[in-house]
């Protein structure tokens, strides 16, 4: 008997990899390579700075105000260079050490500040402000919206009426929940408006996650030939007799403890969701909406046609602005790995109806990609749960729409090209999911994943050739 490969074990390390998602930036031409809504922002974040320190009564840094000063200047080298150092003291990435004039709740000022001119350095000003203006416009006043991946916080931050204010709506990201600096950030501008997680209930959801990861280790210790229910990714094990754990998998399950911890206690709030990576108690709740997410009050047994039809309509709209008027549901993958092949690899764009500022800008391609390949994750989540698909037919097609649009979108996204192999696997497509691996290969033919995954995928094409011989 053949065996298939895990692809959702690689799937969720290819998360785990992506955060946080940083992009490459290319310098901006002064104070006129950002918009003004940007230079509006860091003044504003600037002020909310010096606040915090009289507030906190923290000693900062005096590169911390250097780095507001460069940023005001739409200095993007510099800020950048500064950015960098302050990272090192940060305590918050690996390497870094605890050096409590940055390590404050300061800090996340200008990570909302740096996330956001990023950018624009790095793409430009169309895409960045449909991006954060397209989802900014999609949310109603008052709701409560969580930023994923650092475009989704920053860009949101920077470009709504006033964060601080919460005008129109609360922004948070579920990324640095577990963060009790990130924590006194948040209630230092909403304690008094909606509930934001203590240290004591950061506390119980660290003790609550342990409590049931070492449940979760213990069944696959004495349970080896069943299910793992530990996650691939997840750093969890017994040190002289005590749990341990580490790594990105395990701070976003606790992240998402307090998510829900946000979600249940406002209960008068709409709320509303850009993924990173995928919290899995949301899922049932989950409705696409638009670019994002609305988190639906209580679980849904099913999404609707009305719900469908939108997305569908939504995001055809979109691609066919970024790339032309072909992609159909009816597009087979041959097609789209054509398409892939002459705009992306060989630069023929002589039949290429689409937008060529789209396809050569790095941020937008992996951005809007991200995007579409969160909402073909909702529904593929769909269709493998125990709940109500609905009609199952439609729900299929559209879960490879939606993954064949986020692979034609960016075919170097790891995400969109793992989820979309992992979809073609459940439904024994081995020969599409050869096409979409060795055409992302030739975007990226050093990259490790992708090599494996080919030649694992040929591998077992030939099992079953020599099966099927015999």
């Amino acid at each position: 008997m053949c065996l298939r490969i895990p692809i959702c074990g690689i799937l969720n390390i290819v998360f785990a990899l992506l955060l946080p998602a940083v992009p490459v930036c290319r310098a901006a031409d002064g104070t006129n390579g950002f918009p003004p809504q940007l230079l509006a922002f860091c003044a504003a974040k600037d002020q909310q700075a010096h606040r915090l320190a009289a507030d906190f009564n923290i000693q900062v840094s005096p590169e911390i105000w250097a780095y507001f000063k460069s940023a005001g200047q739409g200095d993007w080298p510099a800020m950048t260079n500064t950015y960098e150092r302050l990272k090192l003291r940060s305590s918050q990435y690996e390497g870094s050490w605890n050096d409590p004039a940055v390590s404050s709740p300061v800090w996340q000022t200008l990570i909302e500040v740096q996330t956001a001119y990023a950018a624009f350095a790095s793409g430009g000003t169309k895409y960045p402000l449909a991006f954060g203006e397209g989802i900014i416009h999609s949310i109603p006043a008052g709701s409560i919206y969580f930023g994923g991946t650092d475009p989704g916080r920053g860009l949101v931050t920077a470009l709504c009426e006033s964060h601080t204010e919460a005008r129109l709506f609360y922004t948070l990201t579920q990324n640095a929940l577990a963060d009790s600096r990130y924590l006194d950030y948040a209630r230092s501008m909403y304690g008094n408006r909606i509930y934001i997680p203590t240290t004591n209930d950061l506390q119980d959801a660290f003790t609550n996650y342990m409590a049931d990861a070492q449940l979760r280790l213990k069944h696959d210790q004495d349970f080896s030939n069943e299910p793992r229910q530990m996650k691939p990714g997840e750093d969890v094990h017994v040190v002289n007799g005590r749990l341990q754990v580490s790594g990105q998998v395990a701070v976003m399950m606790i992240n998402a403890l307090l998510v829900k911890d946000i979600f249940d206690h406002n209960t008068n709030c709409g709320f509303y969701v850009e993924e990173s990576f995928p919290l899995d108690w949301m899922y049932p709740y989950l409705l696409p909406h638009g670019l994002i997410f609305k988190l639906n009050r209580e679980p849904l047994p099913a999404l609707t046609t009305q719900v469908i039809d939108a997305d569908h309509t939504f995001w055809t709209k979109e691609c066919q602005s970024m790339l032309g008027d072909w992609l159909k549901p009816e597009t087979s993958v041959s097609n789209v790995c054509a398409f892939v092949e002459s705009v992306y690899v060989q630069k023929d764009w002589s039949h290429f109806t689409g937008d060529p500022g789209f396809v050569t800008n790095d941020f937008a391609i992996k951005t809007f990609s991200k995007l579409r390949s969160s909402s073909g994750g909702l529904y593929q989540w769909r269709l493998a749960s125990k709940m109500d698909a609905g009609d199952k037919a439609r729900l299929r097609a559209e879960t490879d729409y939606a993954f064949r649009q986020a692979f034609a979108l960016c075919p170097t996204s790891p995400e969109a090209v793992f989820r979309y192999v992992s979809f073609l696997q459940s439904q024994n497509r081995l020969n599409d999911e050869i096409l979409i691996a060795r055409t992302a290969r030739k975007m990226n033919p050093d990259n490790e994943q992708l090599n494996d995954l080919l030649l694992q995928l040929m591998d077992f094409r030939e099992q079953q050739r020599k099966a099927a011989a015999h």
